[in-house]
């Protein structure tokens, strides 16, 4: 952690991020170390920060909805899980209509669009089935994992963007999740580095998830699989060079990612708010991710 430690101080010196929670998860010994790095301001903090999760929470979600109840799921949900179901990717919902809206579409074999919409779709095909997807992820997920809603008065978190011109610090920074007021399956996750890292060690536990992935990673050459994204060039990847061609993962919009390595039974998280002030400029941010992936699977393998 000591090489991880020093890029993520240097980084934080030179960018308007709050704080970064780093998680690094050895799934062969099922352990994980984790450390929050934070600006002065925030220092003296003595309360976990809890940072919103953004498009992690698909996997967080849908995913776990997948493994819980995969008996149940459909080819044609199946579509939808991953991004294959002809859904656009994006638009804003209205929050008397936006299940009336997602239900209308034909769901029809497409090629990958990574969409909302499709995630919304595949939450309300459980919800069809009369799955309740919260409370079935409430059983897989660890207590620092929550529902934005759900974020108790003394749970600290940092600034994401602005709502109605004020600076937003609990609440959701995705619009639709933020509209709609309601559980949805394509963000609205809080969490930690601690939270995401239990809950991917219990995953793995209860449904050998990487077994899993590899072996769906090795029948299904597709972009997503199981609601999970996947390294398709080894050579240039968010994940940092080093990983394996069954390495899987996903990216939050927030500044946040998880990347598994099915081969080296090693991941990483990162957590962050890079989207503090504005969201269009992540060039120094995702060369970072890179950086710190890299020195995961150098050091860690």
């Amino acid at each position: 952690m000591k090489q991880i430690s020093k890029v993520t101080q240097d980084f934080l010196e030179d960018s308007y991020i709050d704080a970064i929670d780093i998680g690094i998860v050895d799934f062969d010994k099922k352990t994980f170390e984790s450390k929050l790095f934070s600006n002065p301001l925030l220092e003296d903090e003595k309360n976990k920060i809890y940072f919103d999760l953004a498009s992690v929470s698909k996997p967080l979600v849908n995913g776990i909805g997948f493994l819980a109840c995969k008996k149940q799921i459909s080819d044609e949900m199946k579509l939808v899980l991953n991004h294959q179901g002809g859904l656009p990717s994006w638009g804003l919902l209205s929050k008397d209509t936006w299940k009336d809206t997602i239900l209308n579409y034909k769901i029809q074999k497409s090629k990958t669009l990574y969409s909302d919409f499709s995630a919304l779709r595949f939450y309300l095909e459980c919800e069809k089935l009369g799955l309740n997807l919260k409370k079935e992820c409430e059983n897989y997920w660890d207590s620092e994992i929550v529902f934005w809603k759900d974020l108790k008065d003394d749970f600290k978190t940092v600034q994401n963007g602005f709502v109605k011109q004020k600076e937003n610090f609990r609440a959701v920074h995705d619009p639709n999740a933020y509209n709609l007021d309601e559980f949805v399956s394509h963000a609205g996750l809080f969490g930690t580095a601690n939270g995401v890292a239990k809950t991917l060690l219990k995953l793995d536990k209860d449904f050998n998830l990487l077994d899993l992935m590899d072996e769906s990673m090795q029948k299904d050459e597709s972009r997503f699989v199981n609601s999970w994204d996947r390294v398709e060039d080894i050579s240039n990847t968010f994940a940092g060079i080093g990983c394996s061609n069954r390495t899987f993962g996903h990216l939050g919009f927030t500044g946040t990612s998880i990347w598994i390595d099915c081969k080296k039974k090693l991941g990483h998280i990162i957590l962050s708010n890079a989207t503090k002030l504005y969201w269009y400029d992540k060039k120094s941010f995702n060369r970072y991710r890179k950086t710190i992936g890299e020195l995961v699977w150098q050091n860690y393998s």
